[in-house]
């Protein structure tokens, strides 16, 4: 296959940052992407109707002119969330999740949920206005490894989530385990997941590869190659609870290669394209589509687009760093070739 042309794409999740990153990394996302599920983790956090407007005037000042982009706004659920906030995002056409973030769980979620039980009662108020929770789902607890942090919030918190709220939408934001996948599959029609690119294509290896690789280091980290073999069946699988969602995460390159790396990969520029390789190594091009452009729309209730993209089978190189010296950014696969090529 030398061309590939699909229903216009939506990513389920991002992150867009704000200020000089917002308008390096944005256009990237919109040339890709019809509409995106813009992350509330800022500093400090998006956790209000009115904030989330704000946010989003911001996102659509950054679009490039000629280049159609909504941002789907979602809200940060902290402890101090209300119900009236709760029922007042269901009611704006903007707002379409809440995102839970446990606390200290990854960048910028110091403002997170500490006691998960506690937050029930948000739960039980997202289910009866029926917005959906997106979850972080990894464990904070110091004693638990950070390569089963994710399997332990499964058996610890979200078995008991799905059962307790069978109507409430939840979305288990970027699974990297097997686990993950058959908790999943075996769920209601109620609970999804997104899938990034880097743990389609990487295992845990690419850390290592010739010294510490600080680009492919993100949050949850990428784990052994029998959970990357298990989310390729699941993204190349045709099964509607599995879309896109790239986890773009960008942080200046001098943020990522310091003593303490940010923990994020910046996928944006050429996301489609690494999503294309990870379903042409299996021959599964033919169901890139449904996740990449239908899944997710359906899950959120949310028409699917109209228009179409096309990539291209051209290998070319992908640049060192996008953005000018203030707001310097690493892609994965820097000074890397891609296979792939958006016409």
């Amino acid at each position: 296959m030398k061309t590939l042309t699909i229903t216009r794409p939506d990513d389920w999740h991002v992150h867009v940052r704000t200020g000089a990153i917002l308008k390096t990394v944005l256009p990237h996302t919109a040339k890709q992407f019809a509409r995106a599920i813009i992350m509330p983790n800022l500093k400090p956090p998006v956790t209000t109707v009115d904030q989330a407007l704000l946010y989003r005037d911001e996102i659509l000042e950054a679009v490039p002119t000629g280049l159609d982009f909504t941002p789907l706004m979602t809200l940060y659920l902290t402890a101090a969330t209300t119900e009236a906030e709760i029922k007042k995002a269901a009611k704006s056409e903007h707002i379409h999740a809440f995102k839970l973030y446990p606390a200290g769980a990854t960048t910028h979620s110091d403002s997170g949920v500490a006691d998960i039980k506690a937050a029930y009662p948000l739960f039980a108020a997202m289910e009866k206005h029926q917005i959906p929770l997106l979850i972080h789902g990894e464990v904070t607890d110091e004693q638990c490894d950070i390569f089963d942090r994710e399997r332990v919030f499964i058996d610890r918190y979200l078995v008991d989530i799905a059962k307790s709220f069978p109507a409430l939408r939840v979305v288990l934001e970027h699974v990297t385990t097997s686990e993950a996948v058959q908790f999943v599959k075996d769920a209601s029609s109620y609970v999804a997941a997104t899938i990034t690119p880097q743990h389609l294509l990487y295992n845990r290896n690419a850390l290592f590869g010739g010294g510490i690789r600080p680009h492919y280091y993100c949050l949850p980290v990428l784990k052994r190659e029998q959970h990357r073999l298990a989310l390729v069946k699941a993204a190349t699988s045709g099964n509607p609870k599995f879309f896109l969602g790239t986890d773009s995460a960008p942080h200046t390159t001098s943020m990522k290669e310091s003593s303490c790396g940010c923990a994020g990969c910046f996928s944006a520029p050429i996301a489609l394209e690494l999503y294309a390789e990870a379903f042409e190594s299996v021959n599964a091009l033919n169901k890139l589509e449904g996740f990449a452009s239908f899944h997710g729309a359906d899950f959120y209730r949310l028409p699917r687009n109209s228009g179409t993209i096309t990539l291209k089978k051209i290998s070319w190189d992908v640049p060192s760093s996008y953005g000018d010296n203030g707001a310097s950014i690493t892609p994965i696969k820097a000074n890397e070739v891609v296979s792939w090529q958006i016409q």
